[in-house]
């Protein structure tokens, strides 16, 4: 028991450390989006989603029953150091992901196309009005346990569909045979995160951490998946759709010198 509690907490430790480097990790991403001014062909779905999972972690964090005293459930606020000062590495690292979040989806909608500007601007007031539901719904409508399980399985659904948004930009890699626009280092991360959350889980017997993190850790393994098979081929996707634009250019020029004699000839007959 000794040991599973001691890897338990290693394995938080891990997933806290790995967590906030999945966070930083899109970094370089944007630092190219603002020297090039364009958000090119990255998505912008994974960032929004993972905005609304630091959200709702940190707050069910927050809302999670504690422990039974005369008969009175404590509600013990995980995400208020002056309450539980062991979970502070846990609101701290919520916070800075939700903030680093929030950065990114702003940039990704300054530098963003027309049309895909709407489109994350719309799945944003999406995702804040889920969050602000769950908030009030267990807040106001639920207690306790119940409580815990309805914002357990928000937690958990939104988790996964949080792993499952660069699903998009694996099947671009798929189409283009290149891994221009799926980071490495964020795919390493997902993968990191994901399994260490998922043993973290399956130690303290919490499926509402081990099963969206198990998605998780598999699609992070089916990214870097792709990454090996396709990574010598990074921008050469772009390059080939360039090539392919100059082709057909050229081709039109061509193509009207070759209808010009036929044109002379008729006016000639004519």
């Amino acid at each position: 028991m000794a040991i599973i509690k001691i890897l338990h907490t290693l394995f938080g430790i891990f997933g806290n450390v790995t967590g906030l480097f999945l966070f930083l990790a899109p970094m370089i991403t944007f630092k190219r989006v603002i020297m090039n001014k364009s958000t090119e062909q990255f998505s912008g779905i994974p960032y929004v989603m993972t905005l609304l999972n630091c959200l709702l972690s940190t707050w069910k964090k927050n809302m999670d029953p504690g422990f039974q005293e005369d008969g009175c459930t404590i509600v013990k606020r995980y995400g208020l150091p002056f309450v539980s000062p062991n979970n502070i590495l846990v609101s701290i690292i919520n916070g800075t992901g939700a903030g680093l979040e929030a950065f990114y989806v702003l940039t990704f909608l300054i530098f963003a196309p027309k049309r895909e500007k709407a489109k994350i601007s719309g799945i944003l007031f999406v995702v804040l009005s889920i969050f602000s539901t769950v908030a009030l719904v267990s807040m106001l409508a639920l207690h306790a346990n119940k409580r815990k399980i309805f914002c357990g399985f928000a937690a958990a659904i939104f988790s996964i569909i949080m792993y499952g948004s660069p699903l998009s930009i694996m099947r671009l890699v798929i189409k283009t045979k290149s891994v221009e626009y799926m980071p490495f280092f964020l795919s390493l991360f997902v993968f990191l995160c994901g399994t260490s959350w998922f043993v973290y889980g399956l130690l303290g017997k919490d499926p509402f951490i081990a099963v969206p993190n198990g998605v998780g850790g598999l699609l992070g393994t089916a990214q870097l998946i792709l990454y090996a098979i396709y990574r010598d081929n990074k921008g050469k996707g772009k390059k080939g759709e360039e090539d392919k634009t100059s082709e057909m250019e050229l081709g039109k020029p061509q193509e009207n010198k070759d209808q010009l004699p036929n044109t002379l000839n008729g006016d000639a007959k004519a």
